[in-house]
Order: structure tokens, then C-alpha cells, then sequence
């Protein structure tokens, strides 16, 4: 049985998570307050220079999503009369005598169309499971199985009994294995006139998909155990290898999924048991789960084993695993493969749910769907597709942009009546109660002729949803993982290059569009100030996903395209700086 889910982004060297399950910030929230510092300095520079900008708020979102994944100890059974529990498995009968392997053999090869796994009669575990369709970083087949985890854990669906133990234990026997006429189902089985021990996979063909049943019995008494998966799951190459992995459950109860980071596990294992769609363990694109029978009782347990990280052997790191089942018998359906979305819903429905679209999943599914329908029926490249449906996507805002357009050269229009303004009140401290009638003036005078003092943020305000959107796409669909264009060979990683051409050419554009805008202050040092916000990009495009620098690139050019045609055909221009003399200060003579 196995195992669960979550993402940031990969690149090319794997490095570990923080010891002891610590959270670092994730890229989202990260460039979550990026944005709302620079609109804070877009929002308050023009007006309120000298005024301290609030704090940012606090991180709920984060709060609240850590509430969400909390698990809970005795989930209730669902009180439907038609989600009846089905009727006990009964133990299969010992065969006559003992059957047992005269010798250990670690090179037991099952192949399907889609899988390559190797398994050991020494226990009946898996130690090696690869994706044949899929490429790790080093472009070799993605291999699940962490082999430091198996050599000092055990392997993949080793055993662990509840209650009393028994000698010889199920992992340390010898099964002996048993291969179906086609190929696709191997048994294991084991009995030395006490204890009898069985394990069935089969597999189909060209499916993610396994039909999975242990069973461990002593003189005929069925004895409860749990199936494990630990040491880690998932694509060891990529980036924060172990922050990405999760143990994941689908209550029934409450109707939805319940992720765990090794961090829940760090003072003991982590059970609980009810009824579950499913269960299991997974990291950013792939997953090992089990789908119980309808109406049964699933118990599941989230373990974090300090180990050697597969990549830096000196360092030991919180190994996320998992265990499942609870029965004498345990019997479910297993997948083990890729979050693609088509292939989890033909599965279940419920599957989807693995793939997390965060908080601004409302524009994040339809984008997926939008750029999978471009690649898939017209371009087929989905680097040509991100420049698409951008292209649509600033085309359907283009209204917003005539409206804040107009905004905005009326606001410059009025910058020499509100240096007027600024200079009446600038002998005067900032402490002053008059400097509130300041405000009040240059408020009325905004009202007067219909200008929005916040215009010029409307293209960002605009962007940042779209922005959060694609960066959730391409950290979690596994359909970009690998996708090239042109020189880039991976769309959900930066570029492989010393210098990025992508992260460079946004940051030109960005000073080109900057520059186009009209300006909605005259004082010089606000303007030089506006002008060097897009230096601030380069922190956040340099390190993250090409797919989503060439989505903001591509935004930027035909933001300047559009920029051209109204500066042309509107008379939009920046504002000249206005001289004003202050008041002369009363006093007797």
C-alpha cells in the first residue's frame, strides 16, 4: 500500500528540506508580499512620500491553510445506511507443508507498458519502481523507490504487525514468487506450518493501476499489520526533494483532503483511521495511493525517519513514510503514477484533488484548460501556448486598460493644480492637524474631475492573479514538467543557462513599458523612483519557472504595443514639473 502530495518548482541541484519539518516561506507567499510591497510604494509614493507605510498584514492565508491540513485523530464514520462496511476477508488456507525459497533473489522483474519493477523475495518488497514514461533531471527514467530509505528501513510494502509479534517476522522469510500465465500478477507466499504470509500484485497492462492484497496469518489466527512505503517518495532530482513530499487522505466524513509534511511526524508517528476515498504518500507530479473497498475502515500512519539525504550522504534529513491498512486481510486498488489530471480522473474523480491549484485555483484550472486545449488541438508546444493565451487573455483586459489609460493622463493632467496643493501646506509639519485638509483638498480635486488617485496600480492588481495562476500551473501540472521552447528545455524550471535570457528581456521591457506610462507625479524624485520599481522584478524572474517569466515577457510587449497606440492616438504624455512658489510666512513686520 502507499503514500501523498504537495510543490515548489525544480531546478537542477536537489536540496534538502530544513531539519525537524521547520517550514520555510513558500515561493508563493513570498511573491505574495513582493507584491504587495510594490504596491505599497505604488499605492502611497505619490502622495503620502513622507508617511511610514502600514505593516503588511498578516500571513492568514498560511495560517489558515495549516489549520486546514491538521489531521484528525478519530474521524467519524459516515452515517449513511448505504456505506456499509463490507464483510471481513477471511484469511486464504496455508498450503500443506512449508513453502519457502531455497535462495534470496533481489532481481525479480515485472514490465508493463508504463512500469519497470523490481522486487525481492527476501520479504516480498519493492525495491525499485520506475515510471517508464517519465524523466528524472538527469534524463533517466524516474525511479520512486529512495534505495538508502529501503536498505535501512526496508523496502516498499514491508510489514508492520500490530500487537504481538511473531518469529520468523513476514519481512526477514524467504517467499517464494509466482508469476501469472501473462505476466502481469506475481504472487508471494509463505508458510512453515505456523505463520503463512501472502502478497498479490497485478498489474494491468498499460494502466496506473494495480490490484493489491496482503494477508499474514499464525496457526490460522489473522494477524493485523500495516503495509509501508518509507524513506521518502517521488522524484529524488528536483530541488527541495523533500519538501514536496506529503502523506495525503480523502475523508469521506467531511468531504476533503488532508495533507501531512513530515514535520506532524517529528515526535512520533501520526495515526488515524476511518473511512477513506484514498490514502497514501506523494510528492509535486506524482503519487502512490490506495483506494480501499467502498465502506471500509482504513487506518494510516504518517512516519518521518531521520536519513542520509540521497544526494549528500553526510547529511541525515526527516524522511516522510507512511503505512496502511490495519486488517488481517488487507485488499485495494494501488496507483502509482504521474498527477496527470486526465489519467487521475479516469481513476476516481476524487484523484484531482491531489492536484493543487492554490488560492487562485478559480483562474488557475481554467488557464491549465485553456493552455492544453492550445497546445493540444493547435500548436502543440506549450512554450507557444503560454504566448497565446497571454496574448488573449491582456486582449479580453484591454477595456480596464482604456479606462485606467484615461485615468491616468487625466491624473497627469492635474499635477501642477496638486504641486499647488502640496506647496500651500509645505511649510507646515507633518504632525500639524492642517495637513489633513491637504489631503482633503487633493481628494476633492480628484472627485472634481473623475480621476482615480489609485490608476496607475490597475495593471498590476490586474496581472498579480493571473500571475499567481500560472506559477500554481506550471509548479503542479505535471503536463509542463519537461515542456520546452526554443532554447528552454524546461518550462517549470529557470533556464539552464549562466545568464538567463528570459529574466533579462522582461527587465528591459519593463523599464521600456515604464517609461512609455505616463507618469502621474512631477516631482522629479518620485518619477526616478517609479522608474527603478522594475529592478525589483529581477529578484523574483530569476529564480522562478521560465514558462512564467515568458508569460510576464510576453505580457510586457504587448503592454508596450498597446502603450504606443495610446500615446499615439490619446496625446498621453509624462507630466512637466511645476514650479510653485511656497506661501510667504505671516508675521508682524
Amino acid at each position: 500500500m502507499a503514500n501523498s502530495s504537495k510543490d515548489p518548482a525544480p531546478s537542477n541541484k536537489p536540496s534538502a528540506s530544513k531539519p525537524g519539518g521547520q517550514k520555510e516561506l513558500s515561493m508563493e507567499m513570498r511573491l505574495l508580499l513582493t507584491f504587495i510591497l510594490m504596491g505599497a510604494v505604488l499605492f502611497l509614493t505619490p502622495y503620502l512620500m513622507k508617511t511610514t507605510a502600514p505593516p503588511p498584514p498578516a500571513k492568514k492565508a498560511e495560517q489558515a491553510a495549516a489549520r486546514q491540513t491538521a489531521p484528525k485523530e478519530s474521524p467519524k464514520e459516515t452515517p449513511k445506511e448505504t456505506r456499509q462496511n463490507p464483510p471481513p476477508a477471511v484469511p486464504s488456507q496455508p498450503p500443506p507443508g512449508q513453502v519457502a525459497a531455497e535462495r534470496q533473489d533481489d532481481a525479480i522483474v515485472l514490465e508493463t507498458d508504463l512500469y519497470r519493477v523490481q522486487f525481492s523475495n527476501r520479504g516480498a518488497v519493492v525495491r525499485s519502481w520506475v515510471l517508464k514514461k517519465y524523466r528524472d533531471n538527469a534524463g533517466k527514467p524516474v525511479e520512486l523507490v529512495n534505495p538508502v530509505g529501503g536498505t535501512q528501513l526496508g523496502f516498499p510494502f514491508s510489514v508492520q504487525l500490530k500487537g504481538a509479534q511473531v518469529s520468523p517476522g513476514p519481512d526477514s522469510v524467504l517467499y517464494v514468487a509466482t508469476r501469472s500465465g501473462d505476466g502481469l500478477t506475481i504472487s508471494f507466499e509463505y508458510s512453515d506450518g505456523k505463520l503463512h504470509a501472502k502478497k498479490t500484485f497485478a498489474f494491468d497492462k498499460n494502466r496506473y493501476r494495480v490490484q493489491f492484497s496482503s494477508e499474514i496469518s499464525d496457526q490460522g489466527r489473522a494477524i493485523p499489520h500495516l503495509v509501508a512505503w518509507r524513506g521518502g517518495f517521488g522524484d529524488f532530482s528536483v530541488s527541495n526533494t523533500l519538501s514536496t513530499q506529503h502523506t495525503t487522505y480523502f475523508d469521506t466524513t467531511d468531504n476533503k483532503l488532508i495533507v501531512n509534511d513530515v514535520g506532524k511526524a517529528k515526535n512520533g508517528p501520526l495515526t488515524v483511521t476511518g473511512r477513506f476515498n484514498f490514502a497514501g504518500i506523494e510528492d509535486t507530479y506524482f503519487a502512490a495511493v490506495v483506494l480501499p473497498p467502498a465502506g471500509s475502515t482504513l487506518e494510516v500512519e504518517t512516519l518521518s525517519d531521520k536519513l542520509p539525504f540521497v544526494a549528500e550522504q553526510n547529511k541525515e534529513e526527516p524522511h516522510i513514510g507512511v503505512a496502511l491498512g490495519g486488517e488481517g486481510v488487507n485488499q485495494a486498488l494501488l496507483f502509482v503514477g504521474p498527477k496527470d489530471i486526465d489519467v487521475l480522473r479516469a481513476l476516481d474523480p476524487k484523484l484531482e484533488q491531489m492536484v493543487d491549484f492554490g488560492w487562485f485555483w478559480f483562474l488557475a484550472k481554467p488557464l491549465f484548460a485553456s493552455l492544453n486545449y492550445v497546445n493540444d488541438k493547435f500548436i502543440h508546444n506549450y512554450g507557444w501556448a503560454i504566448v497565446v493565451v497571454t496574448v488573449l487573455i491582456n486582449m479580453l483586459l484591454m477595456p480596464l486598460k482604456i479606462s485606467n489609460i484615461r485615468s491616468m493622463k487625466k491624473m497627469s493632467e492635474l499635477q501642477p493644480q496638486i504641486q499647488a496643493i502640496q506647496a500651500k501646506y509645505s511649510n507646515m509639519s507633518m504632525r500639524d492637524p492642517r495637513r489633513q485638509q491637504q489631503q482633503q483638498e487633493t481628494m476633492e480635486l480628484y472627485k472634481k474631475h473623475g480621476v482615480n488617485p489609485l490608476g496607475g496600480c490597475v495593471p498590476m492588481a490586474l496581472q498579480m492573479p493571473f500571475f499567481f495562476a500560472f506559477y500554481k500551473v506550471l509548479m503542479v501540472a505535471i503536463e509542463l514538467r519537461g515542456a520546452h521552447w526554443l532554447w528552454v528545455t524546461d518550462l517549470s524550471q529557470p533556464e539552464h543557462l549562466a545568464i538567463r535570457i528570459l529574466p533579462v528581456a522582461t527587465i528591459a521591457t519593463q523599464f521600456l513599458m515604464q517609461r512609455m506610462t505616463p507618469s502621474t507625479t512631477a516631482d522629479p524624485q518620485q518619477q526616478r523612483i517609479m522608474q527603478f520599481m522594475p529592478l525589483m522584478f529581477i529578484f523574483i524572474f530569476y529564480s522562478v519557472a521560465s514558462g512564467l517569466v515568458l508569460y510576464w515577457l510576453t505580457g510586457n510587449l504587448v503592454g508596450i504595443a498597446q502603450q504606443y497606440f495610446f500615446n499615439k492616438t490619446m496625446g498621453v504624455g509624462a507630466p512637466a514639473a511645476v514650479a510653485v512658489a511656497p506661501p510667504k510666512k505671516s508675521g508682524k513686520k
